[in-house]
């Protein structure tokens, strides 16, 4: 697929024009739902406001279209996939090789719109479980807790926060004295469970 980025769906069809044909046909068979048409991340999305329920996606070997919540989908006939299998949870994909396909699938591809669609007035969504950033310490602190029992498991009943906290503090040090007495300083108060930036929560 070309870089060149479309301001319009009219303009991604011709953009792909060695899928005019396919790329048509999908999306006259979606606006003939309500679904909302838009251009997002470079490619045709239909939904409702902020809500993306279907996209359409040409690439050199294929057309797709995209099920934003497509685990939803009952898909009898197993005919999606998984977007990116171990990363993608809700998605999944269906792909064409030519119209003939399509025109073939023509009606399963409108009963799984309207169930898309269904399933979005039913509310089956996956909720977006956001990562939490790992706690990445220097080597002094680690070091430090390595040989103190005691500060370990006091450093290991704080918050994640705060625990990052005291490793950015030390680890943003330039000197090697800076950060010994930077460690020195924040024994005490891991020892007393407090974070560093505490006082300024108050």
């Amino acid at each position: 697929m070309k870089s060149k980025k479309p301001k319009s769906v009219e303009e991604y069809i011709e953009i792909n024009e060695h899928y005019t044909t396919e790329l048509s046909f999908l999306r006259e068979l979606i606006l003939a739902t309500d679904l909302e048409e838009s251009v997002k991340w470079m490619f045709p999305v239909y939904g409702y406001g902020k809500k993306n329920l279907i996209s359409l996606c040409a690439f050199k070997d294929y057309v797709g279209i995209w099920f934003f919540q497509g685990v939803f989908l009952e898909d009898k006939l197993g005919l999606l996939q998984n977007a990116q299998q171990g990363k993608t949870k809700a998605m999944r994909q269906w792909r064409f090789n030519n119209i003939a396909e399509l025109k073939t699938h023509k009606s399963v591809i409108q009963s799984y719109l309207l169930e898309a669609i269904q399933n979005h007035h039913d509310g089956k969504e996956m909720p977006v479980v956001k990562s939490k950033p790992k706690v990445i310490l220097p080597a002094l602190l680690k070091s430090e807790l390595a040989t103190d029992k005691n500060l370990d498991i006091a450093f290991n009943r704080l918050s994640n926060s705060k625990k990052r906290e005291y490793g950015d503090y030390i680890a943003n040090a330039k000197r090697d004295e800076t950060k010994q007495k930077r460690l020195l300083k924040i024994v005490p108060m891991v020892m007393e469970g407090v974070g560093l930036n505490d006082r300024y929560k108050k």
